[in-house]
């Protein structure tokens, strides 16, 4: 028997999909269901469960965030979602499965037979750990997940010139002009993005170091990058700086 949880912070979306579940798949048993992150985190870790039913899209916590808090992710993970986007090819390529909503029981029995063959070969969480590692932002070709509003898109580092704070919101800047804005503070989209290639040189923005052009010293500090835009560079940050640039 599959040990299921699922995560959801729709009651009537975890409804839906427990009937689902209770009708068509015989094999999966569900163990409990959570429309709250922080206590679904919790309960993962101590149930460690064999799959795990999670909404990407969530108010408080998204999907993501979920994963990267977890101690045990040694089980398989389908994600369910209402938005068929782009951003779902990182998990296709990691061959994680996900469920449309509203769950078509043809696709659910097709994730949980796969599931269930995992189980016997002693294979749950592997491709769990493949996916955790394409969107860490370890390395400059890894993915990193940003959490729009109703989606969750998936950009490459190399994509991004600049990050600009405004309070509770950070816009995003991108080599060809595009921009988005994401509801969390400059701070917490620094931890995402590898220090290695950005670095805050201001308290408002944050830089990737490649496209940095020119260091200037006139009225105070400023780099030139290399779109021509002018950003501000505070003295107490201009050392370590000037020292990732001469690297």
């Amino acid at each position: 028997m599959i040990k299921a949880i699922i995560v959801d912070d729709e009651l009537t979306a975890i409804k839906s999909l427990k009937w689902e579940i209770e009708n068509f798949c015989n094999n999966v048993a569900v163990i409990d269901t959570f429309n709250n992150p922080l206590d679904a985190i919790s309960a993962i870790n101590y149930l460690k469960p064999d799959c795990v039913f999670l909404d990407i899209e969530m108010p408080e916590m998204d999907g993501f965030q979920l994963l990267e808090s977890l101690n045990y992710k040694g089980f398989d993970l389908i994600i369910t979602t209402a938005y068929d986007s782009y951003a779902l090819k990182a998990f296709k390529e990691n061959a994680i499965d996900y469920l449309l909503k509203p769950v078509d029981s043809d696709d659910l029995i097709k994730a949980v037979s796969k599931i269930q063959k995992n189980k016997t070969e002693n294979l749950l969480g592997t491709e769990l750990e493949s996916v955790l590692k394409s969107i860490s932002g370890n390395s400059n070709s890894s993915k990193i997940a940003l959490p729009l509003s109703g989606k969750t898109i998936f950009i490459q580092p190399n994509e991004v010139l600049y990050c600009k704070s405004d309070g509770n919101y950070t816009t995003i800047h991108f080599k060809d002009e595009k921009k988005e804005v994401i509801s969390k503070k400059i701070k917490e989209i620094e931890e995402a993005f590898p220090n290695k290639y950005f670095y805050r040189v201001h308290n408002s923005y944050l830089v990737n170091i490649h496209y940095i052009s020119e260091f200037i010293k006139t009225d105070g500090f400023h780099i030139l990058l290399e779109n021509g835009e002018t950003i501000p560079v505070s003295r107490q940050r201009k050392t370590e700086l000037l020292r990732l640039l001469n690297n």
